[in-house]
């Protein structure tokens, strides 16, 4: 989000309120985004001010690249310890994932949407806001301390609440584990805290580096665990977990979280503020909000609810597996091990939702902070004519990774999904079922970053409202088809139906968010993006040939080499997008694709000999 201080213009408050996103626990860090460098700001048009937020969004897109490569990494070593489609790993899912999403429930929207600009106002006071950050230090560290010991209090019921129909077994277990991670609620608070005091003093960097130490340690824990416990296999169940397993996969978890509030202390003390612990609190800026927080903090806690519920849903399966009634078809005659594993849970669609929404977060969310600055730009000379060029050129220039993305989704599902399966006997069959999953959120990539684009004209109008109701009546729309699939299909395919939900939902509000924005800012070039989809669905159809054949001739499609092990899995994925990308990119060129360029310009910028040899100009 953009942070610029009062008096108040285009600021960009949805990405505080990951209301865009499912949150999902493979990057530990909390679903937030810090503020806009003020380098970036719309307002700071000079070639200096460029270089600045060139250099500030290279320092937080490595670290937060860096972050997301070890969160792979990450999952992958979760699913080995403790498997994939499996009791222990669907506990484990919902009692990690829990504190994120309180901490936005409690205060993220705040921190981030009301606190920000307040810090980067006062950060001009003579004292450099050092009052002012105090007291509000203050009070966060206070609410975010009495939040976190009121829903541990209520783990068991949270624990019940959060899930559907599972055991007493199960939920006694989802308690113990979610103890261990709950404080976590108070640690996230800090980071984001302190992170966005460091961001309001130009301290960029550390704030998106920190979850790097975070990913290092639960790595670090996970290959622990795995050296005391060894690797998941097949028909490990609850009766046979000790108190030491979860000490060290919940609490290493925990004190990966730790450490990344802590180490933002040392660059905080470097700025020589002098903060110390003060109790007045009158002035704070609570109250001086503004309709876009209000609109935005109402979408951050409705959007996060509905997750919840729907998530809830998901929990059906983890149940489904223990009941042999409740087979998918066609499974009756496998043993139960391969039955229950073939059943998709909460773990499985975390992991199938964090890699469909990997292009969203990698290619989109840079390439839309530099269009949204423009947008800004634009909509202060009300040049609503550049409002409508940047938009399409924006929309236009998402297709070319997207597409590509899309086609690689498709190919390679079975083969990412092995990647995530663990290395137990049954790792195929869950491989298979967190790759279905993913085929059922693989329409929403486009749609998923189409309306994110577009919601952010609103927000560079200053007007918050139209994406409250665009994601709030999206959200609900996922909800009540979740609620459907729930009263009606087989407690089996939860995970797959609440996913197909989630991506109708996204199709929903970008046909919604389209028609808002032609009504509002007038026609800005649809017939433009869709030849340009057009284009790049071609060449996206083109690419997904090539890697089909690569995937066929690596057994891919047949159970051989490509399912063998973790191993050949990604091998495969690798080879197949090796010969994917060239053949993609040759096409565009040959059909002149006129934002080839311009969507490769952010990634050969870091890469300057990967510019040359695909002579982006």
């Amino acid at each position: 989000m953009s942070s610029r201080p009062a008096p108040r213009r285009a600021q960009d408050p949805a990405h505080a309120g990951v209301a865009d996103e499912e949150p999902t626990t493979t990057d530990p860090a909390p679903a937030t985004d810090p503020a806009t460098p003020p380098a970036a700001d719309s307002g700071d048009e000079t070639p200096e001010g460029e270089r600045r937020a060139g250099r500030s969004t290279a320092i937080m897109a490595s670290g937060t690249l860096l972050s997301r490569v070890l969160g792979l990494v990450r999952a992958t070593l979760v699913t080995v310890a403790i498997g994939l489609s499996a009791d222990m790993a669907d506990i484990f899912e919902i009692a990690n994932s829990l504190p994120n999403v309180i901490y936005l429930l409690l205060v993220g929207g705040v921190f981030n949407v009301v606190l920000v600009p307040q810090l980067i106002k006062h950060a001009r006071d003579a004292d450099r806001g050092a009052d002012y950050t105090s007291r509000l230090m203050t009070l966060g560290t206070l609410v975010m301390l009495a939040g976190t010991v009121v829903v541990m209090l209520a783990a068991a019921p949270l624990m019940t609440a959060l899930t559907r129909g599972w055991s007493p077994e199960k939920l006694e277990m989802a308690t113990v584990f979610a103890l261990w991670c709950l404080p976590q609620v108070f640690f996230y608070g800090m980071y984001a805290l302190v992170g966005q005091v460091l961001n309001a003093n130009g301290r960029f960097g550390a704030y998106m580096w920190a979850p790097v130490l975070n990913n290092v340690v639960a790595i670090g824990a996970i290959v622990l665990y795995l050296g005391m416990f060894g690797a998941y296999r097949a028909g490990d169940d609850l009766a046979g977990w000790t108190s030491a397993q979860t000490v060290v996969l919940a609490g290493g978890h925990t004190l990966g979280v730790v450490l990344q509030a802590v180490i933002l202390f040392l660059p905080l003390r470097g700025l020589g503020l002098g903060l110390r612990p003060r109790f007045g609190w009158k002035g704070i800026g609570l109250r001086d909000t503004g309709r876009i927080a209000g609109y935005t903090l109402i979408t951050m806690v409705a959007t996060n609810v509905v997750l919840l519920l729907c998530q809830r849903y998901v929990t059906s399966a983890t149940e489904a597996r223990d009941r042999g009634e409740l087979r998918i078809p066609g499974t009756e005659t496998w043993s139960a091990e391969m039955a229950q594993a073939a059943i998709p849970g909460v773990a499985a669609y975390n992991m199938a939702m964090l890699m469909a929404v990997l292009p969203h977060s990698v290619f989109v969310l840079s390439l839309a902070t530099v269009l949204f600055n423009r947008l800004a730009r634009a909509m202060g000379r009300q040049d609503m004519s550049a409002v409508r060029r940047t938009t399409a050129q924006g929309l236009r220039a998402f297709t070319v990774p997207l597409m590509f993305c899309l086609a690689g989704v498709v190919v390679l599902a079975g083969p990412l999904g092995r990647v995530f399966g663990s290395t137990a006997e049954t790792a195929m069959v869950a491989g298979v079922a967190v790759g279905s999953v993913l085929l059922a959120l693989a329409l929403s990539i486009p749609f998923r970053s189409g309306s994110f684009y577009l919601l952010r004209v609103f927000y560079a109008a200053e007007d918050a409202k139209v994406p409250m109701v665009v994601q709030v009546s999206g959200s609900l729309l996922m909800l009540l088809l979740s609620w459907a699939g729930a009263m009606l299909l087989p407690l089996w395919s939860m995970a797959l139906w609440v996913a197909v939900a989630s991506s109708v939902s996204y199709v929903y509000q970008f046909v919604l968010t389209h028609v808002l924005t032609v009504r509002r800012f007038g026609d800005y070039g649809l017939a433009s993006v869709l030849r340009a989809h057009v284009q790049t669905g071609l060449a996206a159809l083109a690419a997904a040939a090539a890697g089909v054949v690569v995937v066929w001739l690596l057994g891919g499609y047949t159970g051989g080499f490509a399912w063998n092990s973790i191993g050949t899995a990604l091998l495969t994925c690798a080879v197949a997008a090796v010969a994917m990308g060239p053949v993609y990119l040759m096409v565009l060129r040959a059909m002149r694709f006129p934002e080839l360029d311009d969507a490769l310009r952010p990634l050969v910028a870091r890469v300057p000999a990967l510019g040359r040899l695909l002579r982006v100009g």
